[in-house]
């Protein structure tokens, strides 16, 4: 990992102590619903997709492979998304910290609201042949690369925003409309699945993706309200907006990214597992009835959404390492226990093991997330370091996650072993990327040098 960090020439002086200037709270309260908005309709576009590609895109898009190969091959088009994200997030991370947060947090909305729309409307393998998947395979990437700076955009908005003390509480809605997009895509499915299977396979699944027109039309009107944070607010008054700030990353901020990169790419490689994979492997290995599967998958949502707030609050009291690291080292052993109790086929067992996946995994440690990652940065190119971070573990860890399950599954006859080892030791590169990391709570967020930078000296006290 690169540790050298050189600081911003025009932020020599030593670090002044963080000073509580918090937004107007009616600005505070848009923040927070454009946040949660935006995020809970970037999970329900995913939600939405990965469930399909676990139930209904095998047969409608590869109905000439065999069942394993159909779900590989629909867990590949899943991860094209992920492919696309960085990519999205080297283009809107420019914009972000040069136009400001909120046109590209409007910006990315549509994007993926759109995408996902098309979805709905595409043709079948049974009607245009291999031109089905193809188109498949292109708006999924559309969806990833509005989705690559959403996320990192709503945690660095209101991050700036709240006051000190609150931030984790405040970024931490984020994660809180990822795991309401959960419910909302969860209860679409369960909806769809009330059809005739004849009915579903026909229509029920394209008013599923249809349905992402209405989130996606919320959303935008809630953003069209939004506020500019203050930090950026005094960044454009200053006039210290970069010309360039992925050239800036990379030059000054690479420690601070790669921290980002590694402490993110087990969380969010877990986090996916849980998410997608889990749900076909509920159906195609442990056999339980598929309508079980977005019941439970709405429970555990909405119980990581609640552990988000939770977690939040808790890294404003005691500090953002030490909960982060509590809930990454809980995280290494928990695939073991996990897939034991997916195995008894009991839904009780089933049930708890997805809260705990969810509560810890799907949105608690990103909840930290959300404040910490912010607040490791400079003010210069805090959206692009974010972003660039986030996005690139995600595609190395979330984006992959499923397929890599898939055919370690497939690769040694049904075994979950491969897969928890697998889930383990991407976590342990998190918690050990965690430990190098330092404490940000309260950090003065105006600052141009990273939290990774070396503290500068004091001057000696002259003897003459």
């Amino acid at each position: 990992m690169d540790t050298s960090t050189e600081p911003i020439a025009s932020d020599s002086a030593p670090p002044a102590p963080a000073t509580d200037t918090p937004a107007n709270p009616e600005a505070i309260r848009r923040a927070a619903w454009a946040g949660l908005v935006g995020t809970a309709l970037e999970q329900y576009d995913f939600v939405i997709y990965g469930t399909a590609s676990a139930l209904v895109f095998g047969d409608l898009f590869f109905p000439n492979a065999t069942p394993a190969v159909a779900l590989l091959a629909s867990f590949a088009a899943y991860a094209v998304g992920f492919a696309a994200r960085p990519l999205g997030g080297l283009f809107f991370s420019r914009y972000g910290d040069r136009l400001g947060r909120k046109w590209v947090l409007v910006t990315t909305l549509f994007l993926m609201g759109v995408s996902t729309f098309a979805i709905g409307l595409l043709p079948t393998y049974s009607q245009v042949g291999l031109l089905a998947p193809a188109l498949l395979v292109l708006c999924r990437f559309f969806q990833g690369f509005g989705a690559g700076a959403e996320q990192s955009g709503g945690a660095t908005l209101l991050t700036e925003t709240a006051a000190i003390g609150r931030r984790g509480r405040l970024a931490s809605l984020v994660m809180t409309g990822a795991a309401l997009g959960t419910v909302l895509g969860a209860l679409a499915w369960i909806l769809a699945q009330t059809l005739s299977e004849e009915a579903l396979m026909a229509w029920g699944w394209r008013v599923v993706f249809a349905s992402s027109l209405v989130v996606t039309v919320v959303a935008v009107l809630i953003r069209r309200r939004l506020s500019e944070s203050p930090v950026f607010q005094e960044l454009k008054k200053q006039h210290e907006k970069p010309k360039s700030p992925v050239a800036e990353v990379f030059q000054h901020g690479r420690k601070p990214m790669l921290l980002v990169l590694f402490m993110n790419v087990g969380i969010s490689a877990q986090s996916y597992t849980y998410q997608v994979f889990m749900a076909s492997y509920l159906v195609s290995t442990v056999g339980v009835d598929s309508a079980f599967v977005p019941k439970v998958l709405m429970i555990g949502a909405t119980c990581g959404g609640i552990a988000a707030i939770g977690f939040g609050i808790l890294s404003d009291r005691v500090g953002r390492r030490p909960v982060y690291m509590a809930i990454l080292a809980a995280l290494v052993l928990l695939p073991g226990p996990t897939f034991i109790a997916l195995n008894t086929g009991s839904p009780y067992a089933i049930t708890v093991a997805i809260i705990l996946g969810f509560v810890l995994a799907g949105q608690g440690a990103v909840g930290v997330q959300m404040s910490y990652f912010p607040e490791l940065f400079g003010s210069r190119y805090r959206y692009a370091g974010v972003t660039l971070g986030r996005e690139f573990s995600s595609v190395l860890g979330g984006g992959v996650a499923p397929l890599i399950c898939a055919s370690l599954l497939t690769a040694f006859s049904g075994s979950w072993v491969p897969v928890a080892a697998y889930m383990t030791l991407m976590m342990i590169i998190s918690l050990v990327a965690a430990r190098m990391a330092p404490e940000t709570r309260d950090r003065d967020l105006t600052l141009l040098n990273d939290a990774t930078a070396p503290p500068k000296p004091m001057p000696e006290k002259s003897t003459s």
